[in-house]
């Protein structure tokens, strides 16, 4: 009844349609303008906050639909994270930033059971982060629903995995960057630790979970088979040490907080300027010499201290003294002038208003104004991947609490069954 691209919401448009037999898969493909990569993959949607919205979004970005669960009255918890809210209406800022190109669908789980069961049959993929075991309770398992849906990839987001000392503890980006060593290594030297500006490690993992979904869904078409999916903030952010965790295995070696300095490269940092501060990095020698030309101080390329990153290294103190008093000399718009067309890379630390004002950032045109049923014009950061070919789009505004409940279960209900639950407060 159902194939691994959904067709079902295609059909009325198809001008034509080819059939192509692969094994017991069946693609549909037509002449029809959407040319989103994910057109006819549905996803249900039973994550909050970050990290599992962050991941159903981009999904959504290239063209899934995502029908996004929340309880009734309540829904998502990030509705409620504002201030700020959005020209001032009850919506925040803190929901709109990640849940974009989705349906919001209002029922009750305990007692709703098998309208979600329902879905689940027609969906190609269900999200969740529920604490380990806490759907399984309800029927909503996947070990349940494999059962009644053979192709359906179950993707659960955890703070710790379903299994070992930590599984069942709640978990929070903060307190996974902590356990995992991203705060250890993250700060200035001899200070506190500190946590990064955004929850890094929870868009790690809606970034790790939407890449195995895709995989998944690819090995669907040769298997026919779903599957379980399993991610968590802590094993992202243990494997996202990359080669700090590798310093320590391999060599033994412990790290330290460095501020904005590098451990293996100098010069690379945040100077700071007259009027803010700068990012400078020469990864090579031949950069280092560019960097000394521009900076006018030439006479420091004679100097066998600073000959090779080895001894740059080695003297980091003395030199970078030199660099810092150099750099705080001048405006940032009168370094930038004087570094462009550098052969290393350079740039200034710019406030969030600068980001947005920035030249190059507007020249992408990475923003993009929704109009919303309540908040009138929202604006959102859009997808930062480009295809040749294939569309990866913004095309729905944040969705309001339950605002497409009628329109997704009058496929699985007629009116007097969903008015009834409506009145039974099952859905909303």
């Amino acid at each position: 009844m159902f194939t691994t691209l959904r067709c079902r919401h295609l059909v009325s448009k198809l001008v034509a349609v080819e059939q192509i037999k692969l094994g017991q898969i069946c693609f549909y493909s037509s002449n029809n303008d959407d040319k989103s990569p994910l057109n006819g993959i549905r996803v249900l949607d039973l994550t909050r906050i970050i990290a599992g919205p962050y991941c159903t979004m981009i999904l959504g970005d290239l063209g899934a639909e995502i029908i996004k669960i929340e309880q009734p009255g309540v829904g998502d918890e990030a509705r409620k994270w504002g201030p700020p809210f959005i020209n001032n209406t009850k919506e925040t800022a803190y929901f709109a930033s990640v849940n974009r190109n989705k349906k919001s669908v209002c029922i009750d789980l305990k007692k709703g059971l098998d309208i979600v069961i329902e879905l689940a049959k027609q969906s190609d993929v269900l999200i969740e982060n529920y604490v380990p075991g806490k759907l399984a309770k309800m029927g909503l398992g996947y070990h349940q629903l494999k059962d009644v849906a053979p192709r359906l990839i179950y993707c659960s987001i955890t703070g710790y995995g379903s299994e070992g000392p930590y599984a069942s503890r709640p978990g929070y980006d903060v307190i996974a960057a902590a356990i995992g060593g991203l705060m250890h290594i993250t700060g200035p030297k001899d200070g506190p630790p500190c946590k990064a500006g955004v929850a890094v490690t929870d868009l790690a993992t809606g970034l790790y979970a939407h890449g195995a979904i895709m995989a998944a869904l690819f090995q669907r078409m040769k298997t026919n088979k779903g599957q379980w999916i399993q991610c968590d903030l802590l094993s992202t952010q243990v494997a996202s040490l990359i080669n700090i965790g590798s310093n320590y295995l391999n060599a033994g070696k412990e790290a330290t907080r460095w501020g904005s300095e590098h451990e293996s490269i100098v010069p690379y940092e945040a100077f700071p300027t007259k009027d803010g501060y700068i990012t400078i990095g020469t990864g090579s020698d031949l950069q280092f010499q560019d960097l000394m030309k521009k900076l006018d101080l030439s006479e420091l390329l004679d100097n066998d201290k600073y000959k090779n990153n080895i001894n740059r290294v080695k003297n980091r103190d003395e030199l970078l003294k030199i660099l810092r008093e150099k750099l705080k000399q001048k405006t940032n718009k009168e370094w930038n002038e004087i570094l462009k067309n550098s052969t290393f890379p350079y740039g200034q630390i710019n406030t969030i208003k600068q980001v947005f004002e920035d030249p190059h950032v507007q020249h992408m045109k990475i923003v993009k104004d929704m109009d919303h049923p309540i908040a009138g014009t929202v604006k959102v950061v859009g997808p930062p991947v480009w295809y040749s070919y294939a569309k990866n789009a913004v095309r729905l505004a944040p969705p309001t609490l339950g605002q497409h409940t009628f329109e997704i279960l009058k496929e699985i209900y007629n009116k007097e069954t969903l008015q009834k639950l409506k009145e039974n407060k099952i859905i909303s």
